[in-house]
């Protein structure tokens, strides 16, 4: 049975009725008796009506055959902290985070076992908890184990238990879902197969589709599956969809992770330092070997040459709340669409960021760098910005970017002193940019700690076009002149010069083939595509060049097109399509 996930709610009154109570979910997702199913696959349950969330109940799954229990999630269990801890601040690491080792699971190791060689051993919050190891991390993520959205209840497993080619069936308590009517699945009626294998270990291209139809359901199963160093650089290719899952990986190599449309493929879940702290007695901060983060909603760890591209990345908390946080080198994050809170986005290590999209709340731009931004808009309520680089690199640098303030006139950067440490090499650089509702001192709060801080602007204009009025510019910030600093700008404006010598770029990828599509004035072909530097595009009819250069191709003559997409990196040709 395909499309295991497809949602066409068939009635489930003809259940047994000592199985499935009379008044119970419309349908279950996997649908029972359903096979080839993602391993990974989330579990739904669809009412008529908005459930309700108990607060007891588990929620259990069986390996049919065996009667083996795979998996329980109690629901007596509290997802996780809901309050700031008060306590001393913690030291931080001795000696570097230890990445080595073989990546564990939640099927060989309990989640909250501190990482081997990690001294002193974290200490996680008293209390009992939601846990689950994810991406190796074996001090492991609290998460909720249920979620309702709508009409739908979301059941999350504990990672990477399910197995393929397996029969599993689901039970659930009562009292899981609240209200008049369910009374809870009982017996062997939900169940459902797993795939008989999943994609070769080598795979170059993996699909990601919440609705089931491609190699796995979830962003996290897809990235536990590729190897750390492929042989071949890696795409995995996420479908249209809601992802709302905790992304944490590391040690990953050569990877790109392409969304189908931008605005489509959200990948996001509610997580923040009250969630998901560090340790009591270890701290974690933006230097490299510190003990990694959990708070954000996507997190790249510890990664290199590693591409996010075309999707959308959310965090639905509030607080100290990163939507991506990334800790790695030479990172690229094209056509991506980032939404935080405090600190919403984290960049530690060399990392590129063109045509991005970036919401805040304040201290929206985090991290050590260096990073290099450009056509970005950057949105914030408080302060853009918080640079920690060290002399050692440079710190953010923003070559035709937006920046517009939210809720009042925010200042682009702050550099206060922090508990008697400031960061005195930090550095931010302005190029062509336009300013909104940005503070007329522009860069504000700079402790007498950042002896040689580097607050730069060359050329910036209102959104009218105008110059910005920097008359009231803060003493401390510096204007570049055409003239006199012209050799400086110019290397301001090149990502090598910014980023350690490396020039970013990636070979383009195609996210949808050639469209035709019909109206009233003619037929036109379009593709999508993405790279870096942006691919040219050259169209073929019947094998020979036709006239147009962009995406879109208005069409005369009746043939098989194709179309070349190129750039410095590479090229490749799409599929053919047949215009009668």
């Amino acid at each position: 049975m395909r499309n295991p996930m497809h949602p066409i709610r068939p009635l489930l009154a003809l259940a047994c009725a000592a199985c499935l109570h009379p008044a119970a979910a419309l349908e279950l997702l996997p649908r029972p008796g359903a096979t080839d199913v993602n391993p990974d696959t989330p579990l739904r349950l669809v009412f008529e009506s908005a459930p309700r969330p108990g607060t007891r109940g588990q929620i259990r799954i069986y390996e049919a055959g065996t009667d083996r229990l795979v998996d329980t999630l109690d629901l007596a269990i509290p997802a996780g902290p809901t309050e700031r801890r008060t306590a001393p601040r913690a030291p931080y690491l001795a000696q570097p985070y230890p990445y080595g080792g073989p990546r564990r699971t939640n099927a060989d190791t309990p989640a909250g076992t501190p990482t081997p060689g990690v001294e002193p051993p974290p200490v996680n919050l008293p209390g009992q908890y939601q846990l689950t190891i994810i991406g190796g991390f074996t001090e492991g993520f609290h998460f909720y184990p249920l979620l309702v959205r709508g009409n739908t209840a979301l059941v999350t497993p504990h990672h990477n238990l399910l197995g393929y080619g397996k029969t599993y069936y689901v039970q659930v308590d009562p009292s899981v879902l609240e209200g008049e009517g369910f009374g809870g699945i009982a017996g062997q009626h939900w169940r459902f197969t797993t795939k008989a294998r999943g994609p070769a270990a080598d795979a170059t291209l993996v699909t990601v589709d919440a609705h089931g139809n491609g190699d796995f359901s979830t962003v996290q199963g897809a990235l536990d599956h590729v190897p750390d160093a492929p042989r071949q650089r890696t795409t995995i290719f996420v479908r249209n969809g809601d992802y709302e899952e905790i992304v944490y990986f590391r040690n990953k190599r050569d990877l790109t992770i392409a969304g189908e449309e931008r605005d489509k493929v959200r990948i996001h879940y509610a997580n923040n330092e009250v969630f998901n702290p560090h340790p009591l007695n270890v701290a974690t901060n933006e230097l490299p070997g510190t003990f990694p983060s959990r708070r954000a909603a996507f997190m790249a760890d510890n990664v290199r040459d590693v591409a996010l591209v075309n999707l959308t990345i959310a965090t639905d908390a509030k607080g100290q709340a990163e939507g991506l946080l990334v800790n790695g080198e030479r990172t690229i994050v094209a056509h991506v669409t980032v939404a935080g809170s405090g600190d919403a986005l984290q960049t530690n290590g060399s990392a590129f960021f063109t045509d991005f999209r970036l919401t805040g709340d304040g201290d929206t731009i985090l991290g050590r760098g260096p990073a290099y931004f450009e056509r970005c808009h950057i949105d914030s309520k408080g302060a853009f910005m918080w640079v920690r680089n060290t002399a050692a690199n440079h710190g953010n640098v923003f070559v035709g970017c937006r920046f517009t303030g939210r809720d009042g006139t925010p200042e682009l950067a702050r550099l206060p002193d922090n508990k008697g440490r400031n960061y005195p090499d930090a550095e931010a650089v302005l190029i062509d940019a336009v300013l909104e509702n940005v503070s007329p001192a522009g860069w504000a709060d700079i402790g007498d700690g950042a002896t040689h801080v580097k607050f730069w602007e060359f050329n910036s204009r209102a959104a009218d076009g105008q110059p910005v009025d920097t008359r009231a510019r803060h003493p401390r910030s510096r204007q570049l002149d055409a003239v006199r600093d012209a050799a400086l700008i110019a290397s301001y404006r090149d990502p090598a010069f910014v980023l350690g010598g490396w020039q970013p770029a990636l070979a383009p990828i195609i996210l949808t083939q050639p469209l035709a599509t019909r109206t009233g004035a003619g037929t036109t072909l379009t593709v999508r595509a993405a790279g870096v530097p942006a691919p040219t595009y050259r169209w073929y009819r019947d094998g020979k060049p036709v006239a147009g250069d962009g995406a879109t191709l208005a069409l005369r003559t009746p043939g098989r097109y194709t179309v070349e997409v190129a750039n410095d990196k590479g090229r490749l040709v799409s599929a053919p399509v047949q215009i009668d």
